[in-house]
């Protein structure tokens, strides 16, 4: 199971609830699915504010915040699987004697002992926080946070390598020179720095760039995945931003001044989008005290690549959601990878939201869901979105492994 790059970066209030806000949106932290806020979420005859539906976005998809943690691989939590299943017990709000029984193994002293060598952990956990926050404070103005110049020395403490060593770094993943293409960005820590320090240079000292034009210049560098590079170029301090994410700048230069803002460990906001496509949420806009609410319209859509015709279809109980849906794409977050991979290739500008099919609700959440279903299916069939005629799996590969669209 895997955890999104945000709740790393997140503060302990967000990373308690499990979602954090970014740009007019919710964001889980923990699949990356987003919502819009100011809108009223309809669940079931219930009406959620965008909090309240992310909340249950959190416990329909993940139990908790908590379960999902506790999920995690060892090396993730710090965790062996024994202490991750105690942690589970003790959160349930059984007591040593009910723990005592669920393990059938040890004994109360045991169990105790347990919760004094979990006590132990948190506490050293936060010295080793405070260490590092006060390593990274003092570190500010080090090697790593200054952005290379293009006239200094090749070789310095952050390589740790000879010169001839980062010449051959250089060759190995350049393989047309330093100006040409990125072959892979999958490498070791040192080495990232060594093409990091390749790639700032080709970014003007002084000048604002748009995320358009960095996409431009980080896909002529490496195709595959541009929006790593810049989130790279953050977070090892080569590169700043803009608050909202609609600028970025070569660090310690003039110009930007005091509008804009260095983040912290994650820097690769998307700015905020615009509606979804052919499909204008923006008209189903009312208003309803402290909240805008959008009349609730149900049914399938498509998210057609107009470069190739490909596209991807999906049901969807509130089409007024489909701005998240955008929002997920351009931050990378959206679990059909093969869209997201061509997305990251051809940019936004090249794919269209289309709305195929609406209903009237009618019935209960049940009904709905079945109408939705069926919609989606009828579609499916008209259309054949697979292969390369779109990005859903075969359909004997649906029905064996029970994927669906969205997350193959």
């Amino acid at each position: 199971m895997d955890i999104t790059e945000r709740f790393w970066s997140s503060d302990l209030k967000d990373a308690r609830r499990g979602y954090c806000e970014e740009n007019g949106f919710l964001v889980c932290l923990l699949c990356g699915h987003a919502i819009e806020t100011g809108i009223i979420y309809p669940v079931g005859d219930r009406l959620f504010d965008a909090g309240k539906y992310m909340e249950h976005h959190i416990v329909s998809e993940h139990g908790s915040v908590f379960e999902f943690l506790c999920s995690l691989d060892k090396r993730i939590t710090g965790l062996s699987d024994h202490q991750s299943s105690l942690m589970e017990l003790f959160y349930s709000g059984k007591n040593d004697q009910e723990v005592q029984k669920e393990l059938g193994t040890g004994s109360i002293s045991t169990i105790r002992a347990h919760r004094f060598a979990l006590k132990e952990k948190e506490l050293q956990s936060k010295v080793y926080l405070v260490m590092m926050d006060l390593l990274k404070e003092k570190s500010r103005s080090a090697a790593l946070e200054k952005t290379p110049d293009s006239s200094a020395a090749m070789i310095d403490g952050r390589f740790g390598m000879t010169e001839s060593q980062y010449k051959e770094v250089i060759g190995r993943y350049f393989p047309d020179g330093p100006e040409g293409r990125l072959s892979t960005f999958s490498m070791k820590q040192k080495y990232r720095l060594v093409i990091l320090t390749e790639i700032i240079k080709r970014f003007e000292a002084g000048r604002v760039y748009k995320e358009r034009e960095m996409n431009t210049i980080l896909k002529r560098i490496y195709e595959e995945d541009p929006v790593v590079l810049r989130r790279f170029l953050i977070e090892y301090g080569f590169m700043a931003r803009k608050k909202d994410g609609s600028g970025y700048w070569i660090k310690d230069t003039t110009g930007p001044g005091e509008l804009f803002e260095s983040p912290g460990a994650y820097g690769d906001t998307a700015s905020q989008t615009e509606s979804a496509g052919a499909y204008d949420t923006a008209g189903q806009q009312e208003s309803a005290g402290k909240y805008g609410t959008k009349e609730t319209v149900s049914g399938v859509y498509q998210i057609r690549n107009t470069k190739n015709g490909k596209i991807f279809i999906k049901k969807e109980r509130n089409l007024s959601s489909l701005n998240g849906i955008r929002f997920e794409l351009k931050v990378g977050s959206f679990r059909n990878k093969k869209l997201q991979q061509e997305w990251n290739e051809f940019g936004e500008d090249a794919f269209v939201f289309e709305i195929l099919e609406t209903f009237k609700e009618k019935g209960g959440a049940s009904d709905i869901a079945k109408e939705l279903k069926r919609l989606e299916a009828k579609w499916l069939d008209a259309l054949q979105p697979y292969g390369e005629r779109g990005y859903h799996a075969e359909r004997k590969q649906r029905k064996t492994d029970g994927t669906d669209g969205r997350t193959d």
